[in-house]
């Protein structure tokens, strides 16, 4: 360890720099003589001093990694920082296409419109260009369509783990609103949870 830092300020250290969630297997390679059990212990310790000290930030695991995100008892603020530059919000139209990607994936454009009715293309789009879908393959069979799937990125704005941790499609409105609180991803309203789940929930291949 160089200096005087002790493992715990230098992974303190680490999760606040940086930009996206590190994983244990990162952190510990990063952090001279710490395995990964040491690191998990050092993660459970910071987030005990945290709450201790009544600091206004946590260590969450989200995406099959770990960073440092605000309490949401402070949401109302940090909307209000971010909402001048917050980023275009996504519409009805492309929140309930991401939900049924999320449930379906992999899974084409036309099974989407299929889901759907409608032409998805230009909402495929807008959802790629935000980090939140994207190409995951090829179909075998004629034509071999395109494959759509969720992102790391898609895990991060929602605060999941995994996808093992989507909630049930009749619980998307209620995630959509914690989101919203939170100020992470702006969102237009919700849609509703009945139609989002009769359609991410659909007849599987």
């Amino acid at each position: 360890m160089n200096g005087s830092a002790t493992p715990k300020q230098v992974l303190e250290a680490l999760l606040f720099a940086a930009e996206e969630p590190l994983s244990v297997r990162r952190l510990s390679a990063m952090i001279e003589e710490a395995s990964p059990a040491m690191i998990a212990d050092l993660m459970r310790e910071l987030n005990a001093d945290y709450l201790r000290e009544s600091r206004a930030f946590q260590v969450q695991e989200v995406a099959g990694g770990f960073r440092l995100v605000t309490r949401p008892e402070y949401a109302a603020w940090v909307r209000e920082l971010r909402a001048a530059g917050a980023s275009p919000r996504l519409s009805q139209a492309a929140l309930e296409t991401l939900s049924i990607v999320a449930y379906k994936q992999p899974v084409t454009r036309a099974e989407l419109e299929s889901i759907r009715g409608v032409a998805v293309e230009g909402v495929l789009k807008t959802l790629v260009e935000r980090e939140l879908v994207r190409i995951v393959g090829r179909e075998e069979g004629l034509g071999r369509p395109l494959l759509y799937g969720t992102t790391d990125h898609f895990l991060e704005y929602f605060g999941l783990p995994s996808l093992d941790a989507l909630p049930r499609p009749d619980e998307l409105e209620i995630l959509f609103a914690d989101r919203e609180r939170q100020a992470e991803l702006p969102l237009e309203d919700a849609p509703d949870a009945a139609v989002v789940a009769e359609n991410a929930s659909g007849d599987e291949e």
